[in-house]
């Protein structure tokens, strides 16, 4: 029987594809939560207007979801907000483009958002 003693056992290939992998999740996680957070927020912000609209005039509500827009740095244009009164109801909806760089391509990832409360 022939015993080696200089074999470890050990193969550090599969740590360096471990870290490559590692490495690629964390990038990606960098690129993509941001835009998720701004996307939530600004989701929360749609419903919280279309919520405490009475009283309230249509360009006023645009207004604020505009400019807290502008405060959580979206990309969001006035031409994509609208802001719709019937009856009894208000409807907001808003749709916006955030570009994610990758190297090498860029994703453009839409948000819409929409919602409808009645107005008392």
């Amino acid at each position: 029987m022939l015993i080696r003693m200089n074999q470890k056992g050990e193969g550090r290939l599969g740590c360096v594809f471990g870290i490559l992998i590692l490495a690629f999740a964390c990038f990606l996680a960098y690129k993509l939560i941001p835009p998720k957070i701004q996307a939530a927020e600004m989701r929360d912000v749609v419903q919280d207007e279309s919520r405490s609209a009475s009283g309230r005039q249509v360009s006023a509500v645009k207004k604020a979801i505009l400019a807290r827009a502008r405060e959580l740095k979206v990309p969001l244009e006035e031409s994509n907000c609208s802001v719709t009164r019937r009856g009894d109801y208000i409807r907001v909806e808003i749709e916006y483009t955030v570009n994610i760089e990758f190297p090498g391509y860029v994703w453009p990832k839409t948000y819409k958002f929409t919602a409808e409360n009645p107005v008392f």
